[in-house]
């Protein structure tokens, strides 16, 4: 299938790829991740102004409606330049609310840049089962008291605002075992929130991650949030989580995507300009083989993450342009085919054969750099060692490989009826 962006999507990837070429340099970066923050309001200023932060958002809340397609152009270039401003953060948290519905006068502060979200939704038995929820919302003459724990939480101390998946009380807690992966069925009493950071009872532990971008321990004591708190139907968050999970994952790929590439890039200029023996190193012939390889992986990669876009715009019910249904279509066709449940379980069938994929490609592409740099690829000096560290911790964010094999196993239609 032959893919190209569109105009206007093609004019913000090149904005923020000069973004970053003027402003946002290695140095720059490694300055930003070293410093107290570990953010720039400086870079996110500029971000807001480029309207990155109003392109998910729908029209109505004072955002540009962008689709998941958008979205995968400006993904592509924020990881080429390893951002890390909280963006994907805030933006998974606003596609909680777009699912959601209401919570128009937040969605409009994200549009504007005011406001950064965070999404609270892992546990420590959970692992990357999202639907393990031990949190528990107590329903208290309407409002609701939150008890639980949550773990990494991406940028959560920069946040807010966080977005908290929790179980009512009445409920059976850790529903979501291994026979229940990529199914909302059963998954009774699930809830999800709006909590401001200020909120009495909420402490929020932030520290810096691998790859440079922060995460935070959050523990929710007895903290109390009204009915408008709520994302969604009460007990019925079970759909918009999948959902959302599935957006964020997408988002992952194409920002996997885009380090790859500058990985496989910058390893290509190495091996141009590295003598050894009198000659660039990109002269043996062992070299170029990998670098083969490691291209092979890049485009299959690119292939999927691509087809996930696709998938998540039809989803979402974006007039996604007949490319979109074409794409997915012959993608999906082409594969296990579609079933009863339409769109849904094709969204999540193409979303985490996207994830193992992208997952599988970062793992080559991110060791034969490595390799390929030598000893020089693991110094901090480098930015190798940084693309690798990114890559490394995109395929354990929202589900690792084996979680996304197993789910996509799981999805109707992988065995045929006996």
């Amino acid at each position: 299938m032959h893919f190209e962006l569109n105009g206007e999507q093609q004019q913000l990837a090149d904005a923020i790829r000069r973004w970053i070429g003027r402003d946002y340099g290695f140095e720059t970066r490694r300055a930003i991740v070293h410093s107290e923050s570990g953010v720039s309001l400086e870079a996110w200023a500029t971000m807001v102004e480029l309207g990155l932060t109003a392109l998910p958002v729908p029209e109505a809340h004072g955002g540009f409606g962008g689709d998941a397609l958008s979205m995968f152009a400006v993904m592509q270039e924020l990881g080429r330049g390893l951002v890390v401003e909280p963006y994907v953060a805030t933006v998974l948290g606003a596609e909680f609310l777009r699912q959601g519905g209401g919570h128009g006068a937040l969605l409009e502060r994200v549009a504007a840049g005011e406001t950064k979200l965070a999404c609270a939704l892992g546990e420590r038995q959970s692992r990357h089962d999202a639907f393990d929820i031990s949190t528990r919302a107590e329903d208290i003459d309407g409002r609701y008291r939150l008890h639980g724990e949550k773990l990494v939480v991406l940028h959560g101390a920069e946040a807010d605002a966080l977005i908290v998946s929790a179980r009512s009380a009445q409920s059976a807690v850790g529903l979501g075992s291994a026979a229940n992966v990529g199914n909302v069925q059963g998954m009774d009493g699930v809830s999800l929130f709006v909590v401001p950071r200020d909120s009495a009872g909420l402490r929020i532990t932030g520290y810096r991650t691998l790859d440079g971008l922060r995460a935070a321990s959050v523990v929710l004591d007895g903290v109390m949030v009204g009915p408008d708190a709520v994302i969604g139907p009460v007990e019925e968050g079970a759909a918009i989580l999948d959902a959302a999970l599935d957006y964020g994952a997408g988002l992952l790929c194409a920002e996997a995507l885009g380090v790859m590439q500058a990985l496989f890039d910058t390893t290509l200029e190495y091996l141009k300009t590295r003598q050894q023996f009198g000659a660039p190193i990109g002269k043996f012939q062992a070299l170029q083989h990998r670098m083969a390889d490691m291209a092979i992986h890049l485009e299959q990669a690119r292939s999927m993450a691509l087809l996930a876009a696709l998938a998540l715009t039809r989803s979402a019910g974006s007039a996604g342009s007949a490319n979109a249904d074409a794409g997915v279509n012959a993608g999906v066709n082409a594969g296990a085919g579609r079933d009863a449940d339409g769109d849904l379980a094709m969204r999540r069938r193409v979303v985490s054969a996207a994830k193992y994929r992208v997952g599988l490609a970062a793992r080559f592409i991110g060791q034969g750099a490595i390799q390929l740099h030598g000893g020089m690829g693991v110094t901090d000096e480098l930015p190798a060692s940084h693309y690798f560290k990114r890559l490394s911790m995109i395929e354990l964010t929202l589900g690792d490989m084996d979680h996304h094999l197993e789910r996509f196993i799981a999805q109707p239609g992988f065995r045929e009826a006996a």
